[in-house]
């Protein structure tokens, strides 16, 4: 009654209900590095004209806790509490790149069980390359991933030892979405997750 937990019909499983969702997000919330980093979205928001949010480690992998609308009259909308893919979107890539091995084999197959996958995708020679290709290029990035027409780019910011503490994501339209790495978005997510960094003592 209180929504503490939840059965799913098909399987008859026991899972997290509503309230105890929302109580563990509230928490991710109150995490001092999103703290330090919501003012930051704000400003590259409007600096970049796309939306931008902070993702984090949750229980069920990375996890949307704050966002910051485009000033654009295009943008794409994020929810608070959206847990990203781990290897269809650019949060998921950076998280998987950064995090121990058996936490990403861990957070595969509890993302393969929640989507009813008849088996959780290893981490086979490609995305291995891909999780090598991000801690060189210190940013991740998806071209059309989990939505056709929709890119982001997520960048991290680092604790005092040197573990991932959150990623800021920019996300928009494939079409205006410039993913080149000289461009405007790549120098302006790193540099912002560089400073953070540095203020998380990193």
């Amino acid at each position: 009654k209180l929504g503490l937990v939840e059965q799913e019909n098909s399987s008859g499983r026991y899972g997290l209900g509503p309230l105890a969702l929302q109580l563990g997000l509230i928490s991710l919330q109150q995490y001092e590095p999103v703290r330090l980093a919501t003012p930051r979205i704000e400003e590259l928001a409007l600096q970049l004209g796309h939306t931008v949010a902070i993702t984090v480690w949750g229980n069920r992998g990375p996890t949307i806790v704050r966002v910051a609308e485009a000033p654009s009259p295009v943008h794409i909308s994020m929810r608070h509490g959206t847990v990203m893919s781990l290897s269809g979107t650019a949060s998921g890539r950076l998280f998987a790149a950064h995090l121990p091995r058996a936490t990403v084999l861990a957070a595969l197959a509890a993302e393969a069980v929640f989507e009813g996958a008849a088996a959780p995708r290893r981490i086979d020679a490609s995305l291995e390359a891909l999780r090598e290709q991000v801690r060189q290029d210190g940013i991740a990035s998806s071209h059309d991933g989990v939505v056709a027409g929709v890119s982001a780019l997520a960048a991290p910011v680092f604790d005092d030892q040197g573990r991932i503490a959150l990623s800021l994501t920019a996300i928009g339209p494939s079409g205006s979405f410039d993913l080149r790495p000289q461009g405007l978005l790549v120098p302006a997510l790193k540099r912002a997750g560089a400073d953070l960094s540095r203020q998380l003592g990193w």
